[in-house]
């Protein structure tokens, strides 16, 4: 098994949800790791994620676009880059269904953009963050890294396009690369957009929760420091060309999430507004990450109810952090 060590480490969309996350627990695990963090701040981008680390000096933020090649070549000029770790991408389906070509520019072209750079400075392992979504709805077992990517939305197709990005510059020019398909996360920092953040902020002010159809569609979560670690494992530890799913093995309707989050804010149910169903809405997604428990030892810390009531506690006690959010969408 590989155990890899860097020295510097460029971090894209790190200032959003799972990439400040992850520049945490980095900085925490490795303190003489160097993290350069490059991130556009879009609405989803905020650097209060990483307010208690801004002054390290072994982190640099740098405003940019994962698109713009020159900037980026400028960073690989500048910098002995031993990894890239790509988190940097427009995440949310709603708005991919209204823009779409937002969506493509930055997941598939800002992907090939930073993988020309890593090829012509030799920018050592590049990780790249994908999502469950890009099986498509699974109606009954569980996705497995070798099945077909069936993406239903213009999210997860573009997501679904990085990855053949990605294995193309592993197989025709010896990039190293290594992919992950990660379940939907939850936690703190997380942009009040989402479904967790969105509806524990809703009830928080006394607002009804938007719930998608019937509330039956089904989702695994897994909370955001279990996804670091599996994370950190993989690019220290994981194959060199390899695919590994993670997940944490809790798959549960989005009524029942909904039902949990008003019992732990005392509400009732005649807080539940329920909405037009969202167009291609997939039905269910189940990730079977065996490959990843069984060649690289990994297991979810986080019991799902104890890390629920944790978010939830997490953002009564960070009003200060979404309010401002939440103002401005």
């Amino acid at each position: 098994m590989a155990d890899r060590k860097f020295k510097t480490l460029l971090v894209t969309g790190g200032a959003g949800f799972i990439g400040s996350n992850f520049i945490h627990h980095i900085a925490e695990s490795y303190t003489g790791y160097r993290i350069i963090n490059l991130d556009k701040l879009t609405y989803a981008g905020n650097l209060e994620n990483l307010k208690d680390i801004e002054g390290n000096p072994n982190y640099e933020f740098v405003k940019g676009d994962i698109t713009d090649r020159e900037l980026v070549d400028d960073i690989f000029k500048s910098n002995i880059i031993d990894a890239v770790v790509n988190f940097a991408a427009e995440s949310h389906v709603d708005r991919s269904i209204e823009d779409p070509g937002v969506f493509i520019q930055t997941d598939i072209y800002g992907t090939y953009v930073l993988l020309e750079a890593m090829r012509e400075y030799e920018g050592g392992i590049f990780l790249q963050i994908s999502t469950d979504e890009v099986y498509g709805s699974v109606e009954f077992g569980s996705s497995k890294e070798g099945d077909i990517l069936k993406p239903n939305s213009p999210y997860s197709a573009s997501k679904a396009g990085a990855e053949m990005i990605v294995r193309s510059f592993y197989k025709t020019y010896g990039v190293p690369v290594i992919i992950t398909r990660t379940s939907n996360n939850f936690g703190p920092y997380q942009y009040p957009e989402k479904l967790i953040p969105l509806f524990i902020t809703n009830l928080i002010d006394g607002k009804k929760v938007p719930l998608y159809g019937d509330g039956m569609n089904v989702r695994d979560w897994i909370y955001v420091s279990d996804n670091c670690t599996a994370l950190d494992l993989i690019l220290h530890n994981g194959e060199i060309g390899e695919i590994y799913n993670i997940a944490a093995g809790n798959e549960k309707p989005n009524i029942w999430i909904t039902w949990k989050i008003l019992e732990l804010l005392s509400k009732t149910e005649d807080m539940i507004k329920p909405v037009p169903d969202r167009l291609g809405h997939d039905r269910r997604y189940s990730l079977d990450c065996s490959k990843l428990k069984k060649e690289l030892g990994w297991v979810p810390q986080y019991n799902f109810e104890q890390a629920l009531e944790k978010t939830v506690n997490w953002y009564k006690e960070n009003e200060k952090w979404w309010r401002p959010l939440k103002k401005g969408s």
